[in-house]
């Protein structure tokens, strides 16, 4: 029996009342319980296949808890819950899809189903296409646990041999894992180009892709939106001219709300030595190449470098774009005089922010760590081309 025909057996062995019974008794067991004693009491009453299967289901439902708010009612396979978008990114994604206004969207690549219950409150009909047998049941399977089956119709399918007529909207999620592994960044199955070649038969058009996508391939009259769920980036989507805003656009989405950052046109920003605050840019700031438009954005903040994505200013700068950090120390980069510069700081726990620097972070953490009473910040960068160290902490 093959992967495939194992996971489609093992599912509806899951789907049947004993493997429901036995998945609801998983999930409401104690986390800190004994799971190996859990188990051995669950093979004495149930089939050995149906307790594997369904001890890991559960903890795939478990690590899914992060990402999806009824996981616990959903079906994963490893690498589909990987790929899967955040809930929140992905409501945020279906949100500007529904700026088309479309009566019926595709869901191309569509996975185990973690975007349906977002795309099918942008369109009334949405058609989920994979070539993925097991991932296609989940589909069904997950829609059904957002409520949202009955507009929902699954297609087992290559996508590059779907009619797309009638469609008003396509969102694409190409997989860019291959036998359990990442596909090198930028490739995916079907390729960027093949998804590009999308818009013209239908307008609106919105890519998924991974978060260190290169912008030069992107065509002109699209956007690359960066999205960080806080400060974590989670993904890079291309929208189509239909939908593009600009050509670049940092997005941080966290506690329920949406921020923002679009190219700010101006005056060049000035590069000098640091101030007394450093601000450290979100990972989607920085991606999607928006530094210096942030800049322009907060204000009194200027570059200390012109290749590296740090501001300085005299005041700490609260933003959701970044993180303030109050400067304790700096001064050229030289490794043997650190520890005794965090020493007189009383600075124990350290986080390492390197950016322009080469160097092991983790070794140089061993290396430095502490005792003292205060958490810092250790900025490895280069300062006016220069390898500097600055000393730190959180400014609220």
């Amino acid at each position: 029996m093959d992967e495939t025909a194992r996971g489609l057996a093992n599912l509806d062995l899951l789907a049947t009342p004993a493997g429901r019974a036995v998945l609801d008794r998983l999930a409401s067991s104690d986390p800190a319980a004994d799971e190996l004693r859990l188990a051995t009491a669950l093979r004495r009453e149930h089939p050995a296949e149906l307790v594997t299967a369904a001890l890991a289901q559960h903890g795939l439902r478990r690590r899914a808890a992060g990402k999806f708010a009824r996981a616990d009612r959903m079906f994963f396979t490893r690498d589909g819950l990987e790929q899967a978008s955040p809930e929140p990114v992905a409501r945020h994604r279906a949100a500007r899809l529904a700026t088309a206004s479309p009566n019926a969207l595709a869901d191309l690549c569509c996975g185990i189903g973690g975007d349906l219950f977002a795309l099918a409150g942008a369109a009334a009909r949405v058609l989920a296409v994979d070539r993925d047998e097991l991932h296609l049941r989940m589909a069904r399977r997950n829609a059904a646990a957002y409520g949202v089956a009955d507009r929902v119709r699954t297609l087992r399918a290559d996508v590059r041999e779907v009619d797309l007529a009638g469609v008003d909207a396509v969102f694409v999620d190409p997989a860019r894992r291959s036998a359990g592994r990442r596909m090198r960044t930028g490739d995916s199955e079907p390729p960027l180009d093949w998804c590009l070649t999308l818009a013209p038969a239908v307008e609106a058009v919105a890519i998924k892709a991974a978060p260190g996508l290169d912008r030069e391939p992107v065509p002109a009259g699209w956007e690359v939106e960066f999205v960080a769920d806080g400060r974590e980036l989670k993904e890079a989507v291309l929208w189509s001219p239909a939908l593009a805003g600009a050509p670049r656009r940092a997005t941080v989405l966290g506690d329920g709300r949406t921020w923002q950052l679009l190219p700010e046109p101006g005056d060049a920003v000035d590069c000098r030595d640091p101030g007394g605050y450093l601000l450290d840019p979100n990972p989607a700031v920085t991606r999607a190449g928006l530094v210096e438009d942030l800049a322009r954005r907060v204000g009194d903040a200027w570059k200390i470098d012109e290749r590296i994505a740090f501001l300085a200013s005299d005041r700490p700068i609260h933003t959701p774009f970044g993180r303030p950090l109050r400067v304790l120390d700096d001064g050229p980069w030289k490794e043997r005089e650190l520890a005794g510069r965090l020493r007189a700081l009383d600075i124990g726990a350290l986080d390492i922010r390197r950016r322009g620097l080469a160097g092991d972070v983790p070794a140089l953490a061993r290396r430095l760590r502490g005792n003292g009473s205060r958490a810092g910040v250790l900025v490895m960068t280069r300062v006016r081309d220069k390898p500097w160290a600055l000393i730190c902490e959180a400014a609220g």
